[in-house]
């Protein structure tokens, strides 16, 4: 029996779910994407069977290949496929204000708008992006059931089942991690899990739509919390003239122990905005009794994003020991994608370190360049971009290594500094062992690690 599937939304969440699914028996999915500036190009490339991320991404190429070639899935930018979907999942970006914090939801409403006007009696419609608790509930299905004329939980069914994707692992995550399953009533659930059943490999674990939803949040403000803990730990090692990294090695010798890794900043689209949309979930649908103790989500939050502004601290440290002015100078920034080995850019660190520097030095006789392997023009415009390392050294005063791509470890140190015109770096990913860096006449900074032997008692 044919399934047809709508997948909305062609990024990061979308692409690989709608690949997984349509390669499923009997399963043939329409995705559906804006003709946006930004991401329409997406539409010809994948109906042409091409992985449109430059990043690692083991396995998609062929999967996408595969399933345009059997006929099992093509994209469009109209919804007339909705008419007849069985399954229509929600995969669009739901950002937060970068002031207010407040969620954006101009995507999540316009869509849910568009499917109520065409979904047919019976249709599962599963919400995967991110959103603050509650919202589910109280903004997508009041739109579906005002628009419809139908009813959920007799007429249509409706899930919050959120991502778990990973730039570089999004079919591994897919497939091998446990799905949360978090259906208005016992039919809604039954029709998510024959869906992810077909390709989860890990337990489906079912509940209700709220539960889902903070599941979601509170899953990435723990580990937001937890960097900004490993940050803070490296501020203060810093201030010890120790090394973090070494620390974190010992603590995590103890089986029981995973501390995080500190470093430039925290992007990509989930973290540095899910804990906001916790906390305004919890403003918005609750009568907030316990708000005035909730400090250790907003401050974590805080405190990542002061990284990128820390890393420019210690450039502006490594100028003054070399006893150089921030002025006719070259500052290359080593890594635009937030991710490693990735193309991904969302909410990258580099972005906020690029801006901090012109906006400090907007009076100032600078060249800013940056370097990335797989990052292209199309996402990144801020300064000029390059995937060639020695037109990146060449002449640089200063090199801040932003992003852990694994080319940045197998370079030859010697020769980047023959190539730079002052010899001074900035490490905001562990990539280098101070003691190479500076034998070799380096100005090396790195967060975490302290400049001098540190003499204890």
């Amino acid at each position: 029996m044919t399934t047809n599937i709508v997948v909305i939304g062609m990024g990061y969440v979308g692409i690989p779910m709608a690949a997984l699914l349509a390669d499923v028996d009997d399963f043939y999915v329409t995705g559906i994407q804006r003709r946006s500036a930004r991401s329409g190009w997406k539409i010809d490339w994948l109906n042409n069977g091409k992985n449109p991320y430059e990043g690692d991404e083991p396995g998609l190429d062929d999967l996408i290949t595969r399933i345009v070639k059997n006929k099992k899935f093509h994209v469009t930018d109209n919804y007339n496929s909705c008419n007849n979907a069985d399954f229509i999942l929600v995969d669009v970006q739901t950002p937060v204000e970068l002031e207010s914090k407040v969620p954006r939801y101009e995507s999540l409403i316009e869509v849910s708008e568009r499917i109520a006007k065409c979904m047919k009696k019976g249709v599962t419609i599963i919400i995967e992006s991110t959103v603050a608790p509650g919202t589910t509930n109280n903004i997508v299905n009041p739109i579906l059931e005002k628009s419809s004329g139908l009813k959920r939980g007799e007429d249509y069914y409706l899930v919050f089942s959120f991502e778990r994707v990973m730039p570089g692992k999004l079919l591994e995550y897919i497939i091998h991690f446990p799905r949360v399953i978090g259906g208005g009533c016992e039919k809604a659930n039954e029709r998510a899990k024959f869906l992810y059943g077909k390709v989860v490999k890990k337990e489906l674990h079912i509940t209700d739509t709220l539960t889902a939803e903070l599941t979601k949040c509170i899953e990435n403000a723990y580990r937001d919390v937890n960097i900004a803990f490993a940050n803070e730990c490296a501020l203060l090692c810093e201030d010890f003239n120790s090394d973090i990294y070494e620390i974190i090695e010992l603590i995590n010798k103890r089986h029981d122990r995973m501390m995080h890794l500190p470093g430039s900043g925290v992007g990509g689209h989930c973290l540095t905005k899910d804990p906001w949309l916790l906390l305004y979930g919890h403003e918005k649908y609750t009568n907030a009794e316990n708000k005035d103790k909730i400090k250790l989500i907003p401050n974590s939050r805080e405190l990542n994003d002061f990284m990128p502004k820390h890393v420019v601290e210690l450039m502006e440290d490594a100028f003054r020991v070399a006893h150089k002015l921030v002025d006719n100078i070259k500052i290359v920034l080593m890594g635009v994608s937030y991710k490693a080995n990735t193309d991904d850019t969302r909410n990258t660190p580099t972005e906020n370190i690029i801006k901090i520097l012109m906006n400090r030095y907007h009076s100032h006789n600078i060249i800013y360049m940056a370097h990335d392997p797989y990052v292209k023009e199309k996402d990144y415009q801020l300064t000029t971009l390059t995937d060639n390392l020695e037109e990146a050294f060449t002449g640089a005063d200063v090199l801040i290594f932003a992003t852990n791509h694994k080319q940045y470890y197998e370079l030859d140190i010697k020769k980047m500094k023959s190539l730079m015109n002052t010899p001074i770096v900035i490490d905001g990913r562990n990539i280098f062992i101070s003691e190479n860096m500076e034998k070799e006449g380096f100005n090396y900074r790195k967060v975490g690690t302290g400049q001098y032997e540190f003499i204890k008692d």
